[in-house]
């Protein structure tokens, strides 16, 4: 007997398959293919800018090589090499690029030194006037206060500067060798540079010529170590230095 199973209709008949509408697009075929973008970097300049950066990245490396290569004879004990180049390498080293390791000696810094500059103008009508004392370190104390990540230039040029132009003079403030007239210039151009952002030589002025004075006190001791030091600050006031031309004119790079 042939079996009754449900008729066509009932709950257990699903009936034809719904239609599934129209499926996902497969896309372009392989003859369709987008055209890839240039990749990022390097590799998607044309070739003349990729030999021009190649040739600037190795100038650059080549160059960071031999500045730590030169740090290197600088700071080294004294051998073959830094005795046979000696003058090329005091050349690049001074002054911008003096190493100073007194962080790790015995006697660590125990002075606080302010550096003053003024300035004489040269007046648009032709007059001479004197300007006021600038605090050239009381503005690196204001940049470096409060900021956690400040400068190298806010932290050491000035004093560093000051340091080497001591070094370099005796108490006459006479120069003791032939580095004493490049730490002059150098102490001249940072108070040029300093002045020119200050404007103090006024619309249609012109710097002729620059004085420094300075005032040291001894960091006091902690009290339990027993040391005396004398609160007394010392002063020091330097004679007037001229201003070349080119220099008053923003030209500090000789």
């Amino acid at each position: 007997m042939p079996a009754h199973g449900p008729g066509p209709g009932t709950a257990n008949d699903p009936g034809p398959d719904p239609d599934p509408g129209p499926g996902p697009d497969p896309g372009p075929g392989p003859d369709h293919a987008p055209d890839l973008a240039p990749g990022p970097g390097l590799a998607g300049l044309p070739p003349a800018y990729r030999a021009g950066a190649l040739v600037a990245l190795v100038a650059v490396a080549v160059g960071v090589c031999v500045h730590l290569g030169l740090v290197f004879l600088h700071v080294a004990p004294a051998n073959t090499l830094s005795k046979q180049h000696g003058s090329l390498v005091g050349e690049w080293i001074y002054p911008e690029f003096e190493q100073n390791w007194q962080l790790f000696a015995p006697n660590p810094l125990q002075q606080n030194i302010s550096v003053q500059v003024r300035a004489e103008v040269e007046t648009a009508d032709g007059g001479v006037r004197t300007t006021g004392w600038y605090d050239l370190s009381a503005q690196d104390g204001a940049a470096i206060r409060g900021n956690p990540l400040p400068s190298h230039t806010q932290q050491n040029e000035l004093r560093r500067a000051w340091d080497f132009f001591v070094a370099t003079h005796d108490s006459g403030d006479r120069p003791t060798g032939p580095r004493g007239a490049l730490s002059e210039g150098y102490l001249r151009r940072i108070a040029v540079l300093r002045l020119g952002r200050e404007n103090a030589a006024g619309p249609g002025g012109a710097l002729t010529r620059i004085q420094f004075r300075s005032r040291t006190t001894a960091v006091p001791p902690p009290t339990w170590s027993g040391e005396k030091v004398s609160g007394q600050p010392l002063h020091r006031q330097l004679p007037w230095w001229p201003v070349p031309v080119g220099e008053a004119e923003g030209d500090v790079t000789g």
